[in-house]
């Protein structure tokens, strides 16, 4: 569970905002309900999303990897070595592997912030997890409150003024600590291979099989 939580606060917790459900907004100048309106619509359109992120962590530390996201229901983060940790979503689950540690984490997908990421209802204007909203010539910026079982905290999330493509995001926890992650080399549109989310059921049975008898 603690591998599953940081790492979902790292990853996907950042892109909560792809999914945010209706709820009591609060009040945003013309402008700003203008720029949410606008991003809510460019992601209503993402089918499927592909790149390059760096991640930095509260004391410095960096890593990276690649990303790949279909819509609905899944999504990898392939961390680079010497790392050796994949995220992935196949539309029912979560899976965390990290091979050096031998270790699997398996959770329902609607028990992660990776929920947000994958559903379809976007309308982040009438969201009341949208906390705050800054509209610059150079960026837009919004603050989300997450409460997901795994990964909650305060997400501030950095937009493209003129494309409102997601470019960077920083997770704030609930000790107050800072990952930021940030985008680049950036495709959409173009068809993922189903294998790349596809998890190994009976695989992650055994290697937990494999743990308990090993402690």
């Amino acid at each position: 569970m603690r591998i599953l939580s940081k790492t979902l606060t790292a990853m996907a917790v950042g892109v909560v905002v792809l999914g945010l459900a209706a709820g009591s907004a609060f009040a945003f100048t013309a402008d700003q309900q203008q720029a949410l309106a606008s991003i809510s619509a460019k992601l209503a359109n993402l089918k499927t999303m592909h790149g390059e992120f760096i991640q930095f962590g509260p004391t410095g530390e960096k890593s990276q990897g690649k990303f790949y996201i279909e819509r609905p229901g899944r999504i990898l983060f392939d961390y680079d070595p010497p790392s050796k940790l994949k995220v992935k979503s196949d539309g029912k689950s979560v899976l965390v592997r990290d091979a050096s540690m031998k270790t699997d984490d398996l959770w329902p997908l609607s028990k992660t912030p990776l929920k947000f990421l994958l559903d379809d209802q976007l309308n982040l204007a009438k969201s009341n997890r949208v906390r705050g909203v800054q509209v610059e010539s150079d960026l837009i910026q919004v603050v989300v409150v997450d409460d997901a079982q795994f990964g909650g905290g305060t997400l501030t999330l950095f937009f493209d003024p003129s494309t409102y493509e997601l470019r960077q995001w920083t997770v704030r926890d609930a000790q107050g600590l800072d990952t930021t992650v940030a985008l680049y080399n950036v495709e959409t549109g173009r068809p993922l291979s189903p294998e790349l989310f596809k998890i190994n059921y009976s695989g992650v049975t055994n290697r937990a099989r494999e743990r308990s008898l090993g402690d």
